[in-house]
């Protein structure tokens, strides 16, 4: 069985278009699957457009991402592990090619990203120069990872010391047990939080993280531009 683990938090305006990608894509596949939203915390309609569209929907209260896939892995039944994020679609070349890499011998994997919508110029060039470093380290995104049951067990699962980059450890720890496979094939994910943001702002946030290094990541506190909840539909 293949378990797809949505972790989502105020996500009515994406979640349906993504689990509608999900099911599009393992449409006529004979292998069985299973769709699990992880509803941390949601105070808008989230839960219920997952439940409509035939989800299992966990409910958690801890609003932090580590903790919301974790859960969601804890009630998979699958022996295959799809996590994708609520604002990002995938195809069949990515759990073709998830799968193909696990059957292979890797030890998980992730893919490229490419965002959706109309996006700032100083954006397109933030995400042109973090890919072609980030994926040259060959290191998985958050919107998009795959692994194994028995890798994930063997990992411990996302490190829940850490309130955004957990996907970076995630990826190290996996490679301590084997191949690490990036698709080329990206995956899209929304580009909301650089139209949401001015470039001075988003840019200081984001630098910011990375120099304050793991420190700055075991704390929501400096953490705003992953965790204030704004969305395109509602940015009160």
């Amino acid at each position: 069985m293949i378990s797809f683990i949505v972790p989502a938090y105020n996500e009515e305006h994406e979640l349906s278009y993504t689990l509608a990608a999900i099911r599009e894509t393992v449409s006529g596949a004979t292998q069985p699957y299973e769709i699990i939203v992880v509803d941390d915390a949601s105070t808008d309609a989230t839960p219920k457009i997952a439940s409509d569209a035939g989800a299992k929907v966990i409910a958690i209260d801890r609003r932090q991402i580590a903790a919301s896939r974790n859960a969601g892995a804890r009630a998979a039944q699958g022996e295959h592990l799809f996590f994708i994020d609520a604002d990002t679609r995938i195809n069949r070349a990515h759990v073709s090619g998830g799968i193909a890499a696990l059957e292979g011998g890797y030890a998980g994997g992730s893919a490229r990203v490419a965002m959706d919508g109309f996006i700032p110029i100083w954006g397109r060039m933030l995400l042109r120069g973090f890919s072609s470093v980030y994926f040259g380290l060959n290191l998985g995104a958050g919107a998009f990872l795959f692994t194994t049951r028995r890798n994930f067990d063997v990992v411990g699962g996302f490190d829940e010391q850490y309130f955004a980059g957990e996907e970076v450890y995630f990826s190290l720890e996996l490679k301590k047990l084997g191949g690490f496979k990036v698709l080329r094939e990206p995956v899209v994910t929304s580009g909301r939080k650089l139209r949401m943001y001015p470039a001075k702002h988003f840019l200081r946030k984001f630098f910011g993280v990375i120099l304050r290094g793991p420190g700055g990541v075991r704390s929501r506190a400096k953490l705003s531009l992953w965790y204030d909840g704004k969305r395109e539909g509602n940015l009160a």
